[in-house]
């Protein structure tokens, strides 16, 4: 995003990263191990989500001259991939409800809703009436302090298949006293940016449940790493999104058909956010909610050449 509200990188600071010092290291470099690259990335001082483009247009080549898709690469296994729907935060309730017909009439297997102090349980509870048996998460974006715990033991008694990031980032020891006290699970999101910080999360036993996104954590490989400590530490695990453009979702997707993975991605269709996305063909989503990764070798979804030029704002040349 333009600020830094998710994340401290923007996509000026991306492309400062990349043009800068990841493209040259990748170009100027020996042949590259990609599998052992994540190790070169750690070296370097530069945003994430830029780690994680070059790093993955490196496990994409990769996959393409060796003739295999980017799962099976990864270890992973084709098949359908879930998909669930994140809303946003309204005015009133009935234009909340009015969203969530519409999604799940799209065919998305679960519902995300965004909640602040003061937008919480009423809009859980109206969601939970009209919809008894629809699978129900919440994502407080790190708003809370444990102050607000009777919060929490309201939406507690909702049926919730987890509460997602309800304190700050750094606050692991708070929220496993929280998540004592609530039969509900609580997701680790934010809290979890890197492996030292998931095993604070497992130690504090701050989560039941961690949200893994290949750009908050620089890339696949530190993904997969972080997919296995999680496993080992007995949470459960699912894959998030910020939402990237189709480019980066397709890293995503691929991703989430290693085992270990237990809720339905943040994953959507490309016309959720995007007019006229990159890829070819743009993602989408069957009438019961999957998505279905093309046929082919590395990401399988093509980068518009025509659209890339249409659309660019800078450009930069390199020369090996």
């Amino acid at each position: 995003m333009s600020g830094s509200f998710y994340s401290n990188d923007t996509p000026d600071t991306v492309w400062q990263n990349l043009t800068t010092s990841l493209v040259p290291e990748v170009l100027n470099g020996v042949a590259i191990d990609v599998a052992q690259f994540y190790k070169t990335l750690r070296t370097i001082s530069v945003d994430p989500f830029a780690k994680a483009g070059i790093e993955g247009a490196l496990w994409d080549a990769l996959a393409q001259s060796s003739h295999v898709s980017l799962s099976q690469l990864l270890g992973g296994s084709a098949k359908q991939i879930e998909s669930g729907v994140a809303i946003g935060i309204y005015d009133e309730v009935d234009e909340l409800l009015e969203r969530v017909a519409r999604f799940t009439s799209e065919g998305y297997r679960r519902v995300k809703i965004k909640i602040q102090r003061g937008w919480d349980v009423e809009p859980v509870a109206a969601v939970r009436i009209r919809y008894p048996n629809l699978p129900l998460m919440v994502d407080a974006n790190a708003a809370y302090s444990l102050a607000d715990v009777n919060v929490f033991r309201e939406l507690d008694r909702h049926n919730l298949t987890m509460i997602e990031q309800p304190l700050s980032r750094e606050a692991h020891e708070e929220a496993g006293e929280l998540q004592l006290s609530l039969r509900t699970p609580l997701c680790a999101d934010e809290s979890a940016e890197s492996l030292e910080a998931l095993n604070s999360i497992i130690e504090n036993k701050a989560a039941r449940i961690i949200n893994i996104k290949v750009q908050r954590v620089g890339g696949l490989s530190e993904a997969k790493l972080m997919l296995d400590a999680a496993r080992a530490g007995g949470l459960e695990c699912w894959v998030g999104t910020m939402p990237e453009l189709g480019v980066a979702s397709a890293q995503g997707l691929h991703f989430a058909t290693l085992n270990g993975f237990s809720y339905p991605t943040d994953i959507e269709a490309s016309r959720r956010w995007f007019l006229d996305d990159v890829i070819e063909p743009a993602i989408d989503i069957d009438v019961e909610g999957y998505i279905h990764l093309p046929q082919g070798s590395g990401i399988g979804y093509q980068v518009s050449r025509e659209k890339l030029e249409r659309y660019s704002v800078a450009n930069a040349r390199f020369i090996n």
